[in-house]
């Protein structure tokens, strides 16, 4: 199919070309392709935006049941960093970072990372040395990492509250300065607008509906919009990653919960960094528009439904007026939900399932839009060469069968 950039779709919008309503949709899927990447957010972008440009492999589809960047990677606060405990973790989303780093330039789109750093907040003892330990771990596996007491927390981020009388004092907190925030739909946009420009199809409103499987491996699947023959099926749909798989006959250790977050009115910057707290369970940003971007962990509760509830926006306003008591009297502008992916380790999947042909890359938590670049990048690498990528090797779905997880149930510096 012929590509257009923006400038020839305005032009031929203006001129009245005969073609130009189609260039608004969404190509009509072959009846086969090399591989397929179920899920059209981020990840599944990204995955087929390295498969494009590592691996040669062009004759791909995305399929995406809605629109593009409209599941969780629309629903996300932005936070990218890569200072995790465990050394399976810190090396994936620090190779992650270091995409990011580069990635405006890399896809010719402005990402908008900001690396303001990110503070992960002490309230006790126990947060202390927690903290200590995973800088120095930090350190050991090549990510940058500090520990600041609360004077140079309150210098760092000067509309912390410090006071000793506060019911959670500041004992300090971890920092990486090289850590920050990016804008969710544009890396998703960047990725798709990359894929396309490689000849990937990028198929909106399609959803998969059933798989061919004969003989344990996959031949295919079935959308609303007819049967594709394929070898390779990517399933990368954040939410939805347990019902996909079910289809296919393949049970997963996941659990789906709601995950949200909220925005305030628009203020003036105040807030130089991201915040964040395990102890008083939130975080806090503020974007370039001005809001406030607050959330806190999942919802204890089951569901496929993109919204929460409201106990937990409550306990989110009270702690964010415990650190940060001048804003008090800002109103909320918006809220909303996503759906996350939850392994019992708190680690994704990365890799081949039970049958031959089919790959999946899922059950982040709430860690899944910092690893987009790089979660991407090992799956490409997996579904190409079929075989995982040494980055990928660790997140296998055999691993809870062999008891090798990756247990990072608080020690990702956020609490699940």
């Amino acid at each position: 199919m012929q590509r257009f950039s923006i400038v020839s779709l305005a032009r031929n919008a203006l001129t009245g070309h005969k073609d130009w309503p189609r260039y608004w949709r969404s190509p009509k899927p072959k009846a086969e392709y090399d591989a397929v990447i179920v899920g059209g957010g981020g990840h599944g972008l990204a995955t087929a935006y390295y498969l494009a440009k590592e691996h040669g492999v062009t004759n791909i589809a995305v399929l995406e049941k809605g629109w593009l960047g409209g599941g969780n990677t629309g629903r996300n606060t932005t936070i990218v960093r890569s200072n995790y405990l465990w050394d399976e973790s810190a090396h994936l989303y620090e190779h992650s970072l270091k995409l990011f780093e580069g990635l405006s330039q890399e896809l010719n789109y402005n990402v908008m990372l900001s690396q303001r750093g990110v503070l992960n907040l002490a309230h006790n003892l126990g947060d202390v040395r927690e903290g200590i330990r995973r800088v120095n771990a930090n350190r050991l596996n090549g990510v940058d990492a500090e520990w600041l007491g609360p004077a140079q927390v309150q210098e760092f981020c000067p509309i912390v509250s410090i006071s000793p009388s506060m019911r959670y004092p500041v004992m300090g907190a971890t920092l990486q300065r090289r850590a920050g925030v990016a804008r969710h739909d544009a890396v998703a946009w960047g990725f798709a607008r990359g894929a396309d420009a490689l000849g990937v199809d990028i198929i909106q409103n399609c959803e998969v509906t059933g798989f061919d499987i004969r003989e344990g491996r996959v031949r295919g699947l079935r959308t609303n919009q007819g049967d594709i023959a394929t070898g390779k099926v990517g399933i990368v749909a954040a939410g939805h990653n347990s019902v996909l798989c079910e289809m296919a006959g393949v049970r997963l250790p996941i659990q789906s919960h709601p995950l949200q977050a909220l925005v305030s009115e628009p203020i003036k910057p105040v807030h130089p960094c991201v915040v964040m707290s395990n102890a008083v369970h939130v975080y806090v940003s503020q974007s370039d528009k001005g809001e406030l971007v607050m959330g806190a962990g999942i919802d204890s509760f089951n569901s496929y439904a993109q919204r929460g509830s409201f106990p937990v926006i409550e306990h989110q306003m009270a702690a964010v007026l415990e650190l940060f008591p001048i804003f008090s009297r800002l109103r909320m502008l918006r809220t909303w939900g996503g759906i996350v992916d939850v392994c019992p380790d708190a680690s994704p999947i990365i890799g081949r399932l039970p049958v031959e042909g089919l790959y999946l890359n899922g059950g982040w938590g709430t860690g899944g839009f910092k690893a987009t670049p790089g979660s991407g990048h090992v799956f490409a690498h997996t579904i190409a060469r079929e075989a995982p990528h040494p980055l990928a090797a660790p997140f296998a779905f055999e691993r809870f069968t062999s008891g090798a997880l990756i247990d990072e149930h608080g020690a990702a510096a956020v609490a699940h």
